[in-house]
């Protein structure tokens, strides 16, 4: 990795902290540095205790955040944003959900817990020399998601690694990996022992990940959501792919809530969000994306669902969002004490009256402050 192209070359601050915490980059930073592609987030890995990265930290001038010191990770607050520090671990026990750790300073045995071969890789903040102890490098040039060691022993310390395998053969994968394949498969009642909010955050990242619509696909051929949300079927495979087609020729970005709402029929949508604990918005959102376009027009539905939902109800009903994806809904130009003004008395008669302008300037087309003027002065005298 050349030292002069990574996404920590110009922080000189972070390069000074890791050569003070003995520690190297892992993980998702490297990964992603290897591939082009935008970091999001710097982990740092460190044989030092968290008593004394805590100390380090501060010694250098920093913020330590004990943020799951449990698990031996530190957040160090620079200038820059936050790094995460954790001290090496090996597994002690799992159940599937959490594991019990016990700290270490063997840099292979940290990296035999983690997951997939492509996110055990580590880099010298200073040198960029990579550190590959699975070949992770091998399986990151192939586009091959590959567990570390015996898939179905990582499935049992961690369910939740079915749905990553998953997710990051969506994102990175080439060729799938057979053997993490059948484990996923033979294991995938497992994901029943997991938090709805797990599972949910897990699929939400996968549906708008580049390779989405096949994977999607295969999950359901191979029965993996079967025990978790059933309602996912082939005909929702089917209607997701003609999503994803269509958001492609219209311009708009992947969402994950639109595409969970175009996996599902639209009597589950409720029940589904329920179940998957999503936050009130999103449910919303879920449940109002099936509702349908009806039949005013997209401006006159982005303007009362706004442009968001409205591009939502229109793509999973096959019609044009070419009206309203770049449009900006207007606010009515009237006011209750215009009204009022008019000789309108105060009280419910005022927002009567507001509505019924308002329906008239949606029927035409949001015309402009003269027209409705007009259109307030015709339902005052008529009232």
């Amino acid at each position: 990795m050349n030292p002069a192209t990574v996404p920590w070359a110009d922080r000189d601050d972070l390069i000074a902290l890791a050569a003070t915490l003995e520690a190297r980059f892992v993980g998702g930073v490297v990964r992603d540095s290897l591939l082009g592609h935008v970091v999001a987030d710097i982990d740092l890995a460190t044989p030092l205790s968290p008593e004394t990265v805590i100390a380090r930290v501060r010694d250098s001038g920093f913020k330590p955040v004990p943020t799951g010191i449990a698990h031996g990770t530190i957040t160090a607050v620079l200038p820059d944003g936050p790094v995460e520090v954790t001290t090496l671990r090996r597994d002690v026990s799992t159940d599937g959900r959490h594991a019990v750790v016990a700290f270490t300073d063997n840099w292979r045995e940290d990296a035999a817990r983690r997951d997939f071969t492509m996110n055990a890789l580590y880099a010298d903040p200073r040198t960029g020399a990579l550190f590959d102890y699975f070949g992770g490098l091998d399986d990151l040039k192939a586009g091959r998601v590959r567990f570390i060691g015996d898939p179905l022993q990582r499935i049992a310390e961690d369910h939740l690694r079915i749905l990553r395998f998953f997710r990051f053969h969506a994102r990175f994968g080439q060729a799938i990996d057979e053997a993490g394949l059948a484990a996923c498969t033979a294991r995938a009642n497992d994901l029943m022992a997991l938090s709805r909010e797990r599972i949910a955050a897990e699929l939400l990242k996968l549906l708008v990940a580049a390779r989405a619509v096949p994977v999607v696909a295969l999950m359901v051929e191979r029965g993996i959501l079967r025990a978790v949300i059933p309602e996912i079927d082939a005909e929702g495979a089917e209607r997701l792919a003609v999503l994803a087609e269509r958001e492609q020729a219209s311009g708009v970005a992947p969402d994950a809530i639109r595409r969970l709402a175009a996996l599902l029929p639209p009597q589950a949508a409720e029940a589904v969000g329920a179940r998957l604990k999503l936050s009130n918005v999103d449910r919303k959102r879920l449940i109002a994306a099936t509702a349908g376009p009806g039949d005013e027009g997209p401006r006159a539905l982005a303007y009362r669902v706004g442009v968001p939902g409205a591009i939502d109800r229109l793509l999973l009903a096959g019609e044009s969002v070419e009206a309203i994806r770049d449009w900006t809904p207007p606010a009515l130009p009237l006011t209750g004490g215009a009204l009022v003004a008019r000789g309108i008395g105060k009280g419910p008669e005022v927002a009567r009256l507001l509505r019924q302008v308002e329906t008239r300037w949606i029927a035409e087309g949001f015309p402009d402050e003269a027209r409705v003027a007009e259109l307030a002065d015709a339902a005052v005298a008529q009232a």
